[in-house]
Parts: structure tokens; C-alpha cells; sequence
């Protein structure tokens, strides 16, 4: 019989301010940055939860943070959606194992305020307005497109999504996660929309298209990794561009297409656990996320991070990887709080009745 994670609570060690760790606000409540590195590293350790290593740079990030302040870092189910990672928080809530930090998609995120605590980096008042809660509660850190990749190798090219439904795309087209649960498919959802003719505001027209996919037999319900795109399980994906992209580094016939016509943009929200087990690590790391330095790890992974455009006119962007970001020249969609939060409804009540 497995003994349960012991319990743990870093949350009443005291401030400089005499706050408590995980009630401080900002790094000035631990006398400021080092005093923040200190009570960081005296906790030792940092539990992060569903990012991959290939997913915006992560891989890399996760070392830098814990080559430059000596923190070890617990990487959990790197593969789970957003909704499970608030799953395994409540789920292990008051143990060591739990989630110190969030990485979540903008629905599931903005369903789940409850469980964050307000925490301002040194860099926020450099964020724009509408990419953070006012208070600090969630930032936005990093955003793409939504992309449809393909191995060349295996089928006709792509170049919009209703070359989807064709005859050769049979049992081949994989959508990155659930779109109840996960960001990046319910960003699939919202761009299939678009090119139906629908909106952010009328998703309706996405679901029917991949309702659509499935009745011809082309909707491939397999849940994409690298694994399976280099095996050839999955030769046509729905996800965001940088994770798309991401493979082109392994398998040189792997190509990205953002519909041009349909261009469809998010963001991830960052959110320290209010539960977290290791509270002054869980805002270390929100401070390197937000630095130059993180932002410019995060650009290396091809994407966007928040403060790109602040830090290309301040000079403090990497030119090179800034460089390769990719540019749509019309309008692109980023669906609003209030338009995911009746497009999730919609998804809830609909998306199973349509693949099903």
C-alpha cells in the first residue's frame, strides 16, 4: 500500500514585511528580488505541471531557472491538459506534490480565478493592460496561432482548413487535446469556425465542421505528441504554430500553415496556486517568466511572449528570434473573456454530441 505525499506548508514562513510567503503580493514584500532568491531557495524546490519540453521552449527554460538559482524543479504530466492541471491542484491540495504554478489555456484559466494568487512581477506595470488582470491574479505570458501541420511525406499538401475533409486526408487529421479541457483545441474549434463562416461570437460552425470530419471518417481521435508525429500516427495536426514548428527540427517534412484568411491568436495565463507548496519558488518563477531573459527563452521557442513589442523598443528583445516570429498581414481573432466564456458553454453542451 503506497504511503500518501506528505503534507507541507511553506505558506505561513514569514517576509521580511513579516507577510507571509504566500500572501506577498510582490518581491518588495521579501525586501525585494534577493530576498525573494533567498526564501526561493530555502523552499529548494519548484512543481510545475503540463509543459512539455518541446512546448514554447520549456525544456530550456525549466534548466535556466534552475541552473541560476539552484531550485530543483518537479516537472508533472507534461502532457495533461489545462483542466487537468487544476484537476491534480485540487486533487493534491495541502501535499508536496501539488501544483505550485499554472500554465493554462484562456478558458479554463478564467473558470478557476478562485484557486490564484495576486502576485505583480517586477516587469508589470510593462504589460499591457489587456493581457494581465489588474490585480495581478493571471498574465498572460506568451501567445501564437492556431496552425494545421503536415507531413508532406504522407499527404497532399495543405493550405486551408477545408482541405481537411477531403478523400486524402481519410482517418489523418488530429486535433492537440479535447476542447472542453485544453486551449489549443478549443483554439482548433474557434479557427474551423472562421473558415465556416462563422465568428468568435458563433462557434457553432467549427463544431459542425469537425462533426463533419468525423462522419467522413477523416477525424482521427488521437491525442498528438511528438511521438506520434514521428511515427506517422498522426501525419495532420491542429495546434498552435510553435508547436507545430517544433517539429520541423526532427522531421524535415513537417510543414506549418497559419490560414491566412482565418488567423486565429491566443494566450496562456500564468497564475501562482494560492495552494502552492513552495510559495516564494512559485513567484521566482513567475519574475523569471516575465524578465527579459525569460521572455527572450520563450521567443527562441517561437512564440510570442507578452512583452515582445515593450522590449523591441527598449532594445532588450533578441533580434534573431524576434525575427522569425511569424507575421499575419489581415485581421487576426483573439476571442474575448466574455466570448470564450459562451464559446466554452457551447463546447460543453455540443462538442461530444458532434464526434460522438
Amino acid at each position: 500500500m503506497a504511503c500518501a505525499p506528505p503534507q507541507k506548508d511553506n505558506g505561513g514562513a514569514q517576509t521580511q514585511s513579516g507577510v507571509k510567503a504566500a500572501e506577498a503580493t510582490s518581491a518588495e514584500a521579501f525586501g525585494g528580488m534577493d530576498g525573494l532568491v533567498t526564501a526561493a531557495k530555502a523552499e529548494g524546490e519548484l512543481n510545475v505541471i503540463a509543459l512539455p519540453p518541446d512546448w514554447a521552449n520549456y525544456g530550456a527554460i525549466i534548466k535556466a531557472f534552475s541552473d541560476k538559482y539552484g531550485i530543483k524543479v518537479n516537472s508533472a504530466q507534461p502532457d495533461a491538459s489545462s483542466q487537468e492541471e487544476i484537476n491534480a491542484a485540487n486533487q493534491q491540495k495541502g501535499k508536496s506534490a501539488s501544483p505550485d504554478v499554472f500554465d493554462l489555456g484562456q478558458a479554463v484559466a478564467l473558470a478557476n480565478t478562485s484557486m490564484f494568487a495576486p502576485y505583480k512581477v517586477a516587469t508589470f506595470d510593462t504589460i499591457p493592460a489587456k493581457f494581465k488582470d489588474p490585480n495581478g491574479v493571471w498574465v498572460n505570458g506568451y501567445g501564437g496561432y492556431m496552425s494545421i501541420g503536415f507531413d508532406s511525406a504522407k499527404v497532399p499538401p495543405i493550405t486551408n482548413v477545408d482541405d481537411l475533409l477531403k478523400p486524402e486526408y481519410h482517418g489523418k487529421v488530429a486535433l492537440n487535446g479535447d476542447p472542453t479541457q485544453a486551449g489549443a483545441a478549443f483554439s482548433g474549434v474557434v479557427m474551423a469556425a472562421l473558415a465556416q463562416g462563422g465568428s468568435a461570437d458563433n462557434i457553432a460552425p467549427g463544431v459542425d465542421f469537425f462533426g463533419k470530419l468525423h462522419q467522413a471518417g477523416n477525424f482521427l481521435p488521437v491525442d498528438p505528441t511528438p511521438a506520434t508525429i514521428e511515427s506517422g500516427q498522426t501525419p495532420v495536426v491542429i495546434d498552435w504554430n510553435y508547436t507545430n514548428a517544433a517539429e520541423t527540427r526532427k522531421l524535415p517534412s513537417w510543414q506549418v500553415v497559419v490560414p491566412p484568411d482565418h488567423a486565429v491568436a491566443g494566450y496562456y495565463f500564468q497564475a501562482i496556486n494560492k495552494e502552492a507548496p513552495h510559495p516564494a519558488a512559485a513567484r521566482l518563477w513567475q519574475e523569471f517568466l516575465f524578465s527579459d531573459e525569460g521572455q527572450n527563452m520563450f521567443m527562441v521557442g517561437g512564440v510570442r511572449p507578452v512583452r515582445a513589442d515593450q522590449m523591441a523598443v527598449a532594445g532588450t528583445v533578441d533580434k534573431a528570434a524576434f525575427s522569425k516570429l511569424p507575421s499575419i498581414d489581415g485581421q487576426v481573432v483573439i476571442p474575448t473573456p466574455a466570448q470564450t466564456e459562451a464559446a466554452t458553454k457551447y463546447l460543453a453542451d455540443n462538442w461530444a454530441k458532434a464526434i460522438g
